[in-house]
């Protein structure tokens, strides 16, 4: 773990939950790290190898009692590790160790009162009836087990076998009021002293600044996201005149609110407005493949940074660059292997007229926002989906006009809006509306034509790397359907991708 600089983590099996993220972000909360792990390719002797200091299985969308048993190797059940299973995770230990697991009579979706037996350390000054959220259809019973807990309509709702601990019902999420302090649990639980070290990796990365950029002049790229913020809280501390640039032209609509609201204004940045709107489309006229665009961008995008940097005359040159970027762009560690190109990002190896400051290049997107919460970013900042940084551009099949860039920016602010209201913008870890090349025909009214097809999509993840497409409700993305064909002129039809990612990556391009 030596990006992270700490010696304890925690082993994060993932069966496929939507909440898995959720899980990643408690731990980074309490300031442990989780390792995400392959239930299908992770072995028991993988495990004992990188000797973690506690597990956890997470639920997941099939049932041990009748489908076929997930993919996982349940010798890694008696290492003796602390282990916590959450959901499916805790059904899939208790049939290991000899229980029933069958299907309820009274399945439990939303929030239940759950009923704490005795003295656990798992249930620490926990409330003897607390609020969690269920949401399976399985039953534990003839538990060989210590029972620690129940519900109305389930007798086992969490339980306990030497290492092994269990619930029903899932702690990640905010629904499960005492959530966050059952996590704390079981992480003295397992013996974590080692916390993942935010604070040391933050003033780490704030002492390095300082050395090279104290009394100097630092251009910082904004985009209104997590990253270039956490880089801009970074450079606070750092001693230097800070000056942001965010540039105008493909963004979404509410990106330079964003940068205006916690930027402007402020006495320790100058920030300005840098519209590059016709030099982007005259970039990208004749551009149809997203490789095209993407190249393209980053001439726009370096060349109103590189104009900055001569005005202001800047000593340095700011980004919020991720490992996940530099990575994905074919660079990364020096080894011997073989590292694909699977697209270009905007932000890397650019070659500025002057020193390029990337103090996130080591760090991913969970161990930036650790990092983030750690120097005071507010947390509006810091949980705002990914966007990509050539913007609308990969949001908009076939080539980037002035109209393709206002009907990409209606659907994505109609999209957004309704995750918000429905309270699912925060349980996704990140949404997006393609405006697609494809035509539709259409009967609108009395008339009939042709109109653009849509595409929403909205997955989970952890860290980008790898992602499940979220299962949103039917009834919501009919809401969204409806509103984007009835508001947006130029939409025939509206579709949702399934793909999880590999094989498609999350954005179209």
């Amino acid at each position: 773990m030596r990006v992270r600089q700490t010696k304890h983590f925690i082993l994060l099996f993932s069966m496929g939950s939507q909440f898995d993220h959720l899980i990643v972000q408690q731990l980074a909360k309490l300031g442990v790290f989780a390792v995400v792990a392959d239930p299908a390719s992770v072995t028991a002797d993988d495990v004992k190898k990188v000797a973690p200091a506690g597990i956890i299985l997470s639920g997941g969308p099939v049932s041990v009692a009748y489908d076929e048993p997930p993919p996982f190797d349940n010798a890694i059940f008696d290492l003796g590790i602390p282990t916590l299973g959450v959901c499916l995770g805790f059904q899939m230990w208790a049939k290991h160790v000899g229980a029933e697991v069958s299907l309820q009579e009274k399945r439990e979706f939303g929030v239940h009162t759950f009923h704490v037996k005795g003295d656990s350390p798992l249930f620490g000054d926990v409330a003897k009836e607390t609020q969690v959220l269920e949401s399976h259809g399985d039953a534990i019973t003839d538990a060989p087990f210590e029972v620690l807990g129940s519900t109305d309509n389930a007798e086992i709702a969490a339980g306990h076998s030497k290492h092994l601990w269990g619930v029903q019902f899932h702690p990640e999420v905010t629904d499960t009021t005492e959530g966050a302090k059952m996590y704390e649990n079981f992480i003295k639980i397992c013996g974590i002293t080692d916390r993942f070290p935010a604070h040391s990796v933050a003033q780490a990365k704030i002492d390095g600044l300082k050395k090279l950029v104290d009394g100097k002049k630092v251009l910082i790229a904004l985009s209104g996201g997590s990253d270039s913020s956490v880089v801009a809280y970074l450079l606070r501390e750092s001693g230097a005149k800070l000056k942001g640039v965010y540039i105008r032209g493909i963004d979404r609509p509410d990106d330079e609110a964003y940068v205006q609201k916690y930027f402007g204004g402020q006495d320790w940045i100058d920030v300005e407005i840098a519209d590059a709107t016709k030099e982007f489309l005259k970039a990208l006229k004749g551009k149809m493949t997203m490789r095209e665009k993407r190249i393209a961008m980053r001439g726009v995008y370096k060349e109103v940074l590189e104009e900055k940097i001569r005005d202001f005359g800047a000593d340095f040159i700011a980004q919020g660059t991720l490992y996940t970027d530099v990575r994905e762009s074919g660079h990364g560690h020096a080894t011997g292997a073989r590292v694909a190109e699977i697209k270009v990002h905007h932000n890397v190896k650019l070659g500025f007229s002057v020193p390029e400051l990337s103090p996130l290049e080591t760090e991913v997107k969970d161990s930036a926002r650790s990092i983030g919460r750690d120097i005071g970013v507010p947390e509006d900042l810091l949980v705002r989906h990914p966007f990509p940084g050539p913007g609308l551009v990969v949001r908009i099949e076939g080539q980037v006009t002035t109209e393709s860039l206002r009907v990409a920016r209606a659907i994505d602010g109609i999209y957004i809006e309704e995750l918000r209201a429905a309270n699912l913008y925060q349980t996704v870890w990140q949404a997006g509306a393609t405006l697609t090349h494809s035509q539709h025909t259409e009967s609108k009214g009395d008339g009939a034509g042709l109109g653009h097809v849509v595409a929403l999509w909205a997955v989970w993840s952890v860290n980008g790397f790898t992602a499940r497409f979220a299962q949103l409700p039917y009834e919501f993305l009919e809401k969204v359907s409806r509103r984007i064909t009835n508001e947006v002129r130029e939409v025939a039809a509206v579709v949702y991708r399934i793909s999880d990612k590999p094989p498609a990556t999350i954005e179209f391009g």
